[in-house]
């Protein structure tokens, strides 16, 4: 390419979110233009779901699934063709309302005379109120008119999502979309032989939706940001639907899955729908890129860029080594072009944090890049996403702020950092107070000591409406393991101040970390158990831990007492890894009493029940004073555990 400008879409794959678009487009597109770049953004993954989930594509999923035989339709697809009118007649009135564009059609919704109910609702049944009352109030809590609409609504759309699933495409998500295809895949083979597959009704769909966008755009550059494995089948599907159209659109792959998984690559086939990939922040290699492409940099200059050579057909690396834009100068991000009217807010978590997730539309901003911490044995810490800080100050932070309030009228942000650091939350705090900026806000910490209650109140004040924190394996040997930097009853006390100042606090929970016995589970149960009881947390998920190649334990399985499995040959994906571990306990097993019991937690329920009682098996005793945490409170100090 030449002098002349260059146009640059950034597109967002299906699937990501419902609610908000994913991040990654505004933070490319912001600063592209903050470059003087001619710079545009779509989110294909919304315009499909649209796109499916209207009165047309309605009607061409029961083409599809009147063509399965009546022996193979399931409850889902029979429930669907015979109520096929109502579900006609009900679907964009039910999708402009979880828009929020026709609010008072909530009252039929929540009526139950309106939406056709498939087998999905029968989960309401599930949700029995002890006490013989409303059983949606009893799961949801007191729900108004509206949030209980909208719970059923989101329940109609995974009913018809069953339906595309089982009639279309058996892959289909509204998140983890083909998700097999790439995750941890060392062979390109998988998704070779989908994308050379005759496309499907949401194939035939993406296609055209990526032909509007470039008869909308005319771009010459295409960035393609994947930040999830369900992501990747449908950003290759609609790389090849560019270079079936034309050829010299130049395609660029990047996002956090390729940060990830990909930075081993040698498939020389990904290079047929790529011309290049990018790792890590794309906003060094992108500049490197745009003056190549304008003949002002040579090909051996690029930064941190995969390319396959024309002459042998093999991968090569590229990486001139230039500093990373400092993240004070990345420029704010820009909604600009994402129509923000259109995103569905779901109502489908009992999780109170998870609620957060889909429901409304938040803002996505960074506090700073990476971590100030970067020292947990199972996070990619390796990764520059985490190993590289780099911050901002509070008035380059609220500047940001108001500029992303002006552009979208909204004033709710998501602090995506992996943990915020708490000098600058300090600081972004007082400097939103000092201008009387108002939002609501929630994001990702460390339960460390320097979240004082003094500090708790000030965040508070000045929006934070939530916030979560790894508590992972509650035990005070095996957060030392991970080099977690906190102990249990840390933990305790700073839970407690930020419920204190009326913040609803998250406690993301592990079990299955190397040398994790049983006793260690029981433990860490019964630690849960009291946080919950003290009121120092209200919301909680337990996450089975997996061995990641960029993590400590990936890297030094040795130091956690476990032996690595051997990787399967390949040159595509490589992320996670089996490990076998001393112990032999059986996890999986466990990991079911875990989620039962924080469930009944969460809805005030077993807290004064033995935690043994939640396990199938026979499993020791907690060994955990049954007033540990009442005792952390009270004393305000660490002290010695009971046999711990």
């Amino acid at each position: 390419m030449s002098e002349t400008p260059l146009r640059v879409l950034s597109v967002i794959p299906p699937m990501t979110q419902l609610n908000t678009p994913y991040p990654s487009t505004a933070y490319l597109t912001g600063f592209l233009r903050s470059r003087d770049v001619d710079a545009v953004q779509e989110d294909l993954a919304l315009a499909l779901v649209l796109r499916l989930f209207s009165r047309d594509g309605l009607e061409a999923i029961r083409a599809h699934a009147q063509a399965l035989p009546a022996r193979r339709r399931s409850e889902s697809v029979t429930c669907f063709l015979e109520h096929f009118d109502r579900y006609h007649a009900t679907i964009e009135p039910t999708v402009a309302f979880l828009q929020g564009r026709d609010s008072t059609l909530s009252h039929r919704i929540g009526s139950g005379a309106f939406l056709p109910e498939g087998p999905r609702f029968d989960a309401l049944d599930a949700y029995v109120d002890p006490d013989g009352g409303d059983p949606l109030g009893w799961a949801f809590g007191a729900l108004g008119v509206h949030d209980r609409a909208r719970h059923l609504a989101t329940l109609y759309l995974n009913d018809l999502a069953d339906v595309l699933r089982e009639a279309v495409d058996p892959r289909f998500e509204f998140v983890r979309y083909a998700e097999s295809l790439a995750l941890s895949q060392p062979t390109f083979e998988p998704l070779a032989q989908a994308l050379a597959a005759d496309p499907n009704l949401v194939d035939t769909a993406l296609h055209a939706l990526t032909l509007e966008a470039l008869a909308r755009h005319t771009p010459q550059v295409v960035l393609i940001s994947v930040p999830f494995p369900g992501a990747v089948y449908a950003a290759f599907r609609i790389a090849q639907s560019i270079k079936a159209h034309n050829p010299a659109i130049v395609t660029v792959l990047g996002g956090g899955y390729v940060n990830t998984e990909l930075r081993e690559l040698g498939e020389p086939r990904v290079f047929d729908c790529f011309d290049y990939v990018t790792l890590d922040d794309g906003e060094r290699p992108l500049l490197a890129l745009l003056e190549h492409l304008r003949g002002k940099r040579s090909r051996q200059r690029l930064v941190r860029t995969f390319v396959r050579e024309p002459d042998s057909g093999a991968v090569r690396y590229i990486n001139l080594v230039e500093p990373d834009i400092p993240f004070a100068e990345v420029g704010t991000p820009t909604w600009d072009g994402l129509q923000l009217n259109r995103y569905l807010s779901l109502l489908d978590m009992l999780n109170p944090m998870h609620r957060l997730w889909s429901d409304g539309r938040w803002n996505k901003l960074t506090v700073a890049h990476g971590c100030y911490w970067k020292k947990c044995s199972f996070c990619d810490v390796s990764l520059d996403y985490i190993s590289r800080y780099d911050g901002a100050s509070a008035a380059t932070l609220v500047d940001r702020i108001e500029t992303i309030i002006a552009e979208t009228g909204q004033t709710g942000f998501h602090f995506v950092d992996e943990a915020a650091p708490p000098k600058a939350l300090r600081a972004l705090a007082e400097e939103l107070l000092r201008r009387g900026v108002s939002i609501s806000w929630w994001g990702n910490i460390r339960f460390e000591k320097s979240f004082t209650p003094e500090l708790c109140q000030l965040l508070a004040d000045s929006g934070c409406i939530a916030i979560s924190g790894g508590l992972e394996v509650a035990s005070d040997r095996l957060l030392k393991l991970m080099k977690k930097g906190v102990s249990v009853d840390q933990v305790a006390r700073v839970t407690h101040a930020f419920a204190e100042a009326g913040v609803l606090v998250h406690a993301y929970l592990m079990y299955g970390f190397p040398t994790q016995t049983v006793h260690d589970t029981v433990d860490a149960l019964e630690y849960v158990r009291q946080l919950f009881e003290a009121g120092c947390i209200q919301s909680g998920f337990f996450h089975r831990f997996a061995c990641t190649v960029h993590s400590p334990v990936g890297m030094n399985p040795a130091e956690y007492g476990v032996r690595l499995e051997p990787l399967p040959p390949g040159n595509f994906a490589k992320n996670d890894i089996g490990f076998i571990d001393p112990t032999g306990v059986d996890h999986d097993a466990l990991g079911k009493a875990l989620n039962k019991a924080l469930y009944n937690y969460m809805h005030g329920i077993g807290l004064e029940t033995e935690v043994r009682q939640w396990f199938t098996g026979k499993v020791p005793r907690a060994r955990v004073p049954r007033n540990f945490i009442a005792r952390a409170l009270q004393q305000g100090e660490p002290h010695a555990r009971n046999g711990v």
